[in-house]
């Protein structure tokens, strides 16, 4: 993408990229464009609407003036749920995920002077049909923004691991460190990672058997270490990260240095609670994982290393979380051809604007009971751009 291109996305608001998108019904009998279609499914979703039939009982609340800055003409007939149903069952997801993460990579954010970009993947459970397996949609998120870049759906007969390529290779990866659990660990990720001129943090586990034996043997005791600590869903975790320069003998390809995670986790055992003197018992469970980086040492330290990893693991709560409790993802029952995907990514859509213009550690669960409440400013959300 030319420096040009990237400068006019950067200044236009979301709505005007949805109208680059290509509507694929016949013109004939079409009442509602496709832009206003998307956009008014948009204001939905960011007002915390979980069901297609909530996103029209909420058109249906906006004014004349909010309906006409969505693009409906005045006395214009509201667009059915049907029609909202049957847009978002033909859109290729493919076009509508080009268009959005053309605008997002625009605003991408930095930690430690890095893009970092979270790869994981979710499975839809309600999607699922009969004959069909549910959809497993991976997403690439901008760790320092917590907006989604990118979702790419895994083939039924694939899995993560070559779906990883395709999902970040629109983006530009050069000087970015990726991020992605032990699935991805593979030599032939990692190689094409650095060939697009980008880096890799991987967690080494048991898919990489031997070499997780050889850096459990590394002189560990006597590596400085940082630590953090935190509480989340009623656990205590405390994190304690060391790293070397990773030996001669690492046999994968661009390893500059190697760290130990080491997690400490305390939860309350209810189990136990009670059987003396009906006290709160507790449990600890320690866990200790390795990672690969790329980059060596000196041009990343543990601390900005350990920033990394600390922002992978929370794409769980900041993005499947979210999409799960507040969105109710699992339970929705949007199941045929692209109907799931498209919905998935309005609900990635509505989660990265919040943050962009409320930063990055909004809470979704409030900001849509905010819009719900002033519908206005989730037009704005969708129609100015941001600064």
């Amino acid at each position: 993408m030319s420096s040009s291109t990237t400068t006019a996305l950067s200044r236009q608001p979301l709505a005007q990229v949805l109208r680059n998108l290509t509507d694929p019904r016949d013109r004939r009998g079409v009442r509602h464009d496709l832009p206003t279609v998307l956009s008014l499914a948009v204001t939905g979703v960011l007002a915390g609407c979980r069901s297609l039939t909530a996103i029209w009982e909420h058109t249906t609340d906006l004014t004349a003036a909010d309906l006409e800055t969505l693009g409906l003409q005045v006395g214009q007939a509201l667009p059915s749920e049907s029609t909202i149903r049957r847009v978002l069952h033909d859109l290729d997801p493919t076009d509508l995920d080009t268009h959005v993460r053309s605008w997002f990579c625009t605003r991408t954010g930095t930690i430690e002077g890095r893009t970092v970009i979270a790869v994981d993947g979710k499975t839809m459970r309600g999607a699922r049909t009969g004959k069909d397996p549910a959809p497993h949609l991976l997403a690439a998120l901008d760790q320092a923004t917590g907006t989604v870049l990118a979702q790419a759906r895994v083939a039924d007969k694939s899995n993560e691991i070559p779906a990883l390529r395709e999902l970040l290779k629109p983006l530009d990866l050069d000087g970015v460190v990726v991020s992605a659990d032990a699935m991805h660990t593979q030599t032939d990720t990692a190689e094409w990672i650095t060939q697009q001129g980008g880096h890799y943090v991987f967690t080494v586990k048991g898919n990489q058997k031997t070499l997780r034996r050889m850096l459990k043997k590394l002189p560990w005791k006597d590596v400085p270490s940082t630590s953090w600590g935190d509480v989340s869903h009623g656990r205590r975790v405390r994190r304690t990260v060391k790293a070397v320069e990773a030996p001669t003998w690492v046999d994968f390809p661009g390893a500059a240095q190697v760290v130990q995670v080491r997690r400490t986790r305390t939860t309350k055992d209810r189990r136990s609670a009670g059987k003396n003197g009906g006290g709160s018992a507790k449990r600890t469970t320690v866990e200790v994982v390795y990672l690969v980086c790329s980059l060596p040492m000196g041009q990343a330290q543990p601390e900005q290393v350990a920033a990394w990893v600390r922002g992978h693991w929370k794409i769980e709560n900041r993005l499947h979380w979210v999409r799960d409790v507040v969105f109710d993802e699992d339970h929705h029952q949007l199941r045929t051809a692209n109907g799931p995907e498209n919905m998935a990514t309005l609900r990635n859509l509505a989660i990265s604007l919040i943050r962009l213009f409320h930063g990055p550690s909004a809470c979704i669960a409030s900001a849509t009971r905010s819009l719900s409440r002033q519908p206005k400013r989730a037009i704005k959300l969708l129609t100015q751009p941001t600064t």
